[in-house]
Order: C-alpha cells, then structure tokens, then sequence
C-alpha cells in the first residue's frame, strides 16, 4: 500500500487506517478481545501502517490495551496516534477537559497502556470551551518537546480553532467527520489545511456503515444502537440513502469492487484528503475497506458517482430525531 506523507513531518502514513474505536467494544454489539486482536495484527498483511486510537476509547482504555498486546515487539512498524482531552465523567457521560495537567496526565497513562515511550501523533480530541485553545495548544507543545509524541494534531475543529492552534504549536493533522454524505468541509477546514500543509485523516467514511452498501432496507435496527438517533437512518432520508446506495452498486459492481471499496476509494482521492481511519471489530471488515487502495476510479466513473450524489442531494447527516 502507498504511503503519505503526514502534513510537514516526515512521518508516513497508509492512505486507509485502523481505526480503534469499535474494538474498545462500547458501542460495536460482538466486539471481543480475539477478533480485535486478529483484526490490528491483519493491518501488517494489509500494508496498514497507521492505528487510530484515544484515552476515552473504551471505558478503561480498553482499545489502547488491545493495540498493545496485538503489536508486542512489532510497536516499531506501526504510526499510531492516540488522542487527549475527552474521558468519561463518574456519570459515565462523556466530559470535556483540554487543561494542561489533564493532558499531560491522559498522554502518560495511554502511554502505558500502549507499552510505548512515546506516540506518533497525539491530537487534542476536541476543543473544550472552558480551556483557552493556546493553553491546550502549548500543553501539547511540551509533550512534543518532550519526545512524548513525534507530532500533534486536533480533532473536530473550526478553521477560526485550527489557527489559533498553530499560532502556539506546529500542527501536523486535522481529524474531522468526512464522507459522500457529509462533506461540509470541502467549503472551510479541508482549504485552510492544503493552503498550510496539514494533513487531513477523516473518520466516518462509511457514516456508521450506511455507505458499506450491506443494510437492505427492511433492516431493523436494536433499541442499543446508536444510529436510531440520526434522522439519516430514518423515514425519507432512509429511503434517499439507499437509492444511492443502489446506484452506486451498479457502478462498484462495474468495477469489480465492493461498494464499501468505491466509497474507500472516492474518499482517499478526494483532494487534500491524507487518510481516512476505517473502523473495524473483524478482520474481514479491516481487509474489505483496504480493498480500497490500489487502483483508480476511470473519470467516467467519478462522473457517475457524482451525478449519483446531486440526485440524492445534501442530506443533514448529523441531525438527530
């Protein structure tokens, strides 16, 4: 698999990644610790280089664990980044805190979940409102001088939020939600970063599986998934959502490919676009997705792709019912 350079580091990433959430297990029904394993050691066949991981993935850092004990000796072939500045409260909800001291303390404890001296890249997982972004920005500054990363990066930020970032700290990725569906974007933080040299890793390629193309439309979902919530899985958006996905069937079909490997596909070629971080609980899923890489949509192709989308129209693919 190609690898990429990540933003103005010499670092190099695959353009699909690992990425680590679902194997934390809290919200993927069947996750367990043998698939997991299987799936981060099947990323060395595949020429995956890169896992994605985070502090609050899993209620005790479960995810960052796995990727320790699946890379044993191995840690060296792998970039792996992990995230701080997001855990979870005594109420079990999800609590924001991009304090200096909380940092530094989240950065040593995933390094010793991950058996690791230091990481690849380490983003601040989201902006908190109470924390001035340049005292989060010089925090991560001093893990870098440090030697407790190679680089930093920043999670689901506004351009206004990525510049005040760099002002304090060498910025080497940008990590925001990215799909055929939800591309909003392409009109603000993807420019900012190709204009700066910033590396953009998307998550949610596959909006939560709706773009995987495997959800027929008779498909209920459980009371505990997550997805019930955005009106995307629902009603007239449903419906719209799967027409698109029969079209694109019968383009990826044309290709010789999956739909999950076209929309893979479509996203690692979109402009500025350095990686995009694949969730994945089984091997099977991690292979699939990395189909992706490899080989080229014709411009026939991304024509048909394109006239796909604009009959679908822009969906509000965050709104929740």
């Amino acid at each position: 698999m190609e690898l990429r350079t990540l933003g103005n580091t010499d670092i190099r990433v695959s353009p699909v990644a690992l990425g680590c959430w679902p194997i934390a297990g809290m919200t993927s029904p069947g996750a367990n610790d043998e698939d997991s394993l299987a799936t981060i050691r099947a990323c060395f066949e595949l020429g995956i280089n890169h896992l994605d991981t985070a502090f609050m993935y899993g209620r005790a850092g479960e995810s960052e664990r796995l990727i320790a004990r699946a890379l044993g000796p191995r840690r060296h072939e792998m970039v792996i980044a992990t995230k701080g500045g997001l855990h979870w409260g005594p109420d079990g909800n999800m609590a924001h805190d991009g304090s200096p001291e909380t940092l530094r303390r989240e950065c040593e404890e995933s390094l010793g979940r991950l058996q690791t001296d230091r990481v690849d890249l380490l983003y601040l997982h989201a902006p908190d409102a109470n924390v001035p972004i340049a005292e989060s920005a010089g925090a991560l500054k001093r893990l870098m001088d440090e030697g407790k990363t190679r680089a930093v990066g920043v999670s689901n930020f506004s351009v206004a939020q990525l510049e005040a970032f760099a002002a304090e700290c060498p910025l080497a990725a940008f990590q925001p939600p990215y799909n055929m569906l939800r591309r909003q974007i392409e009109a603000d933080t993807l420019p900012w970063c190709r204009e700066h040299g910033v590396a953009v890793l998307v998550y949610w390629p596959l909006l939560k599986g709706l773009l995987a193309g495997k959800l027929g439309r008779d498909h209920v979902f459980a009371e505990t998934d997550s997805r019930r919530k955005y009106t995307m899985f629902h009603g007239e958006h449903w419906q719209k959502n799967l027409d698109l996905i029969d079209k694109l069937r019968v383009i990826a079909e044309a290709a010789g490919h999956t739909v999950a490997e076209l929309v893979i596909n479509w996203t690692i070629n979109q402009p500025g676009v350095t990686s995009t971080l694949c969730g994945a609980k089984r091997p099977d899923q991690i292979r699939e997705t990395a189909a992706g890489t490899g080989w080229q949509l014709s411009k026939d192709q991304m024509t048909q792709i394109d006239r796909a989308l604009a009959e679908r129209g822009t969906p509000d693919a965050e709104a929740p019912v």
